[in-house]
């Protein structure tokens, strides 16, 4: 038999956040009940704290908001059950098959950059040509920070970089706005969100989230040192129908050459740093 963890659940944490994404899905009340099965009264006494759901109803809310694994762990504790997804390090024994297969992608990429990155832009793993990459147009420089969008705001680190930065951080913006719109209560993409907009620089047009911009189909990154350029654009890779939350917030970022001019040259980086 399926019981809450409590007796004292809050069930007016658990109307807001059913509020909060229906308002990110653009969703009335009674869209979401009838997207969910769910009758329109019933799901009106569970936002206002009148009736307690069933942990299937919660699921079936959840399906048909379509969340993310963490927040539908969150609005499990919001109406008094245990979380049902775990949270694994990627560095444990249980996630090892994971780790091995990614290390492969990220090797198969060669000599083109990798990055495996977490929901809040974390560069958790990379491969050799990322660094190598990053130390040619840094000049052998390391970077101040694990954090791709702190990399390419912060103005003494891969910004000066960029060559196209307004066009690329631009959209990163436009990404982080969306993230800080779907999950509410994450204050750590919030704070990444304000840390980036206090940057000198930054446009003050992109304080403010421009829920009409259309995503980049193909956005490509062009990268500089003196008179010599990389041109990249990138795909994502994610893992299909994940049953941990660390695996569904996984991204790993592979970027492909534009043109024959920076294949070339991230093959010589290659080479060049091979052993003699």
């Amino acid at each position: 038999m399926d019981r809450a963890v409590s007796t004292l659940a809050a069930p007016s944490r658990l109307g807001a956040l059913l509020r909060e994404w229906r308002a990110v899905r653009r969703l009335s009340q009674l869209d979401l009940a009838l997207e969910a099965n769910v009758s329109p009264r019933h799901l009106s006494c569970v936002e206002t704290g009148k009736s307690q759901p069933s942990r299937e109803m919660i699921a079936r809310l959840a399906d048909a908001l379509d969340m993310p694994l963490r927040e539908r762990n969150a609005l499990l504790v919001a109406a008094g059950f245990a979380p049902r997804y775990p949270e694994t390090a990627l560095a444990t024994p249980e996630l090892a098959q994971v780790r091995r297969a990614i290390e492969f992608i990220l090797a198969q990429q060669e000599p083109y950059p990798a990055f495996v990155l977490n929901r809040h832009w974390d560069v958790l793993m990379a491969n050799a040509a990322a660094a190598r990459v990053n130390a040619f147009v840094m000049r052998g420089r390391p970077s101040a920070h694990g954090n791709m969008i702190r990399q390419i705001f912060d103005p003494d680190d891969l910004r000066g970089a960029v060559e196209n930065w307004e066009e690329v951080a631009g959209d990163l913006i436009r990404h982080l706005h969306g993230e800080v719109a779907a999950a509410p209560s994450d204050e750590v993409a919030r704070g990444l969100l304000d840390e980036v907009l206090a940057y000198p620089g930054v446009p003050a047009r992109w304080r403010l989230r421009d829920v009409e911009a259309a995503p980049t189909p193909l956005l490509t990154t062009v990268l500089r040192r003196d008179a010599q350029r990389l041109r990249f654009f990138s795909t994502i890779t994610t893992f299909g129908t994940p049953r941990d939350v660390t695996l569904d917030e996984l991204r790993i970022e592979c970027c492909f050459p534009v043109d024959e001019d920076t294949a070339r040259l991230c093959r010589r980086l290659a080479d060049d740093a091979q052993p003699e």
